[in-house]
């Protein structure tokens, strides 16, 4: 079927510095669910790929892994979960299938328990509370950097036991990373540094263990061989973790924030009803969706929606369009923090399911229970920017003017 007019170039990133392109996620949706996008100057690797739009259709190919691979796949020699083929395919948690994938998650699980997970609340909510009691009425902030980055941040560095004094230079190197343009979720040379950081990093926990999870992960040993993560597979891990974790919760308070604003009527409820903030925090998610698409490769040809899809073509399967999908979702377009039930894709679904979705809960609630509870109130004050970034697509500048609140 043939494109609308206007169709969008998914593989560039500039095609998302307006914010997600949902019109045209519309028409795929009601028109071409299962989309092949030919490739264009942009576009990874010179190749086209295929675009599937539908929350069953996402559901079905997250839910099958033998068919839609993580990994290299269809006589490919790299693949990965971003359009571009990346070497690293096979050899990270994220880009890998059982029975390898299995190995790193249950050495990667021994670390994110929910016991470790909950007890980084109470520091979470004093970082939260000075965060808050630092901001003064009638300033005016980029409160994407001010408010939204620094909790995710403090949390992510708290798991891995970063110092304090390193913790702005790995999360500008992340922004860095994040917008320059490379077909891959991060360009290469914020990466690498990264991982120069993360390799004297393990070496300082092997060393000196702390009580922090990422020392678990570090020491952790698999029964009954005493497997371990080698330094590259824990060098992969402390680079994935910023990008997966604080970028994405990141990009989810501001976009909350943002909703809560557009939608006075939702914000008040929140603010009477705090009670609330659990569906309020799944609609969040919902509506941000900051990871909006993974890709996969097909093992095999297969049909679907009869479109004939061949053993090692690319698949991308696009979770934001699947989470307003008409045909899953009353009034999809509707930011309602009530919505129930709300089986939406933001932490994806399957065995790939976000390793990291309990302390992603925990900081959104920390956050807007907070900012719901303070005597502080919002209001736009500028225009937005967005991240021209096709795989972490969300807000890097929110400018708000801080008011004292009022009478609801």
């Amino acid at each position: 079927m043939s494109s609308p007019d206007g169709a969008v170039d998914l593989s560039d990133g500039q095609s998302f510095a307006r914010g997600f392109p949902h019109d045209f996620f519309s028409w795929l949706r009601a028109n071409d669910p299962v989309y092949w996008h030919e490739p264009t100057a942009a576009t990874p690797d010179g190749e086209g790929f295929w675009v599937v739009s539908r929350y069953a259709d996402v559901d079905a190919v997250f839910m099958d892994p033998a068919t839609f691979s993580s990994d290299k796949a269809g006589g490919r020699t790299a693949g990965g979960t971003s359009i571009k083929d990346e070497r690293t395919a096979g050899k990270v948690l994220n880009e890998t299938d059982d029975p390898q994938h299995r190995r790193l998650r249950e050495i990667c699980n021994r670390g994110f328990t929910v016991k470790a997970v909950a007890a980084l609340e109470d520091e979470l909510k004093r970082r939260t509370a000075a965060l808050i009691d630092s901001l003064e009425v009638g300033e005016r902030c980029n409160f994407a950097l001010r408010v939204s980055r620094e909790i995710p941040t403090q949390a992510i560095c708290i798991v891995l036991g970063v110092p304090e004094s390193d913790r702005k230079y790995l999360c500008d190197l992340v922004d860095a990373g994040v917008e320059q343009a490379s077909g891959s979720v991060m360009a290469e040379g914020p990466v690498h540094d990264i991982r120069r950081y993360a390799q004297a990093f393990i070496e300082s926990k092997r060393a000196n263990p702390g009580n922090d999870i990422f020392s678990t992960i570090v020491h952790a040993r698999m029964q009954p061989d005493g497997d371990a993560l080698s330094d590259f597979e824990l060098r992969s891990f402390f680079a994935l973790l910023f990008p997966a974790g604080a970028e994405t919760t990141t990009r989810t308070i501001s976009g909350g924030m943002l909703a809560l604003l557009e939608n006075r009527d939702q914000w008040r409820r929140l603010r009477h009803n705090p009670g609330m903030l659990k569906t309020a925090v799944e609609e969040m998610v919902r509506w941000v969706t900051p990871s909006v698409y993974k890709r996969r490769t097909a093992t095999r040809d297969v049909q679907l929606h009869g479109r004939r899809i061949r053993e090692g073509d690319k698949l991308t399967v696009w979770e934001m369009s699947a989470n307003r999908d008409e045909r899953q979702f009353a009034d999809p377009f509707t930011f309602d923090i009530a919505r129930a039930p709300n089986k939406h894709l933001g932490f994806g679904i399957g065995v790939h399911f976000c390793l990291g979705a309990a302390l992603a809960r925990l900081e959104l609630k920390v956050v807007f229970e907070a900012l719901a509870a303070s005597a502080l109130d919002f209001e736009l004050a500028g225009p937005l920017e967005w991240t021209a970034n096709n795989r972490l697509c969300g807000l890097k500048g929110l400018p708000l003017a801080v008011t004292a609140r009022g009478a609801d």
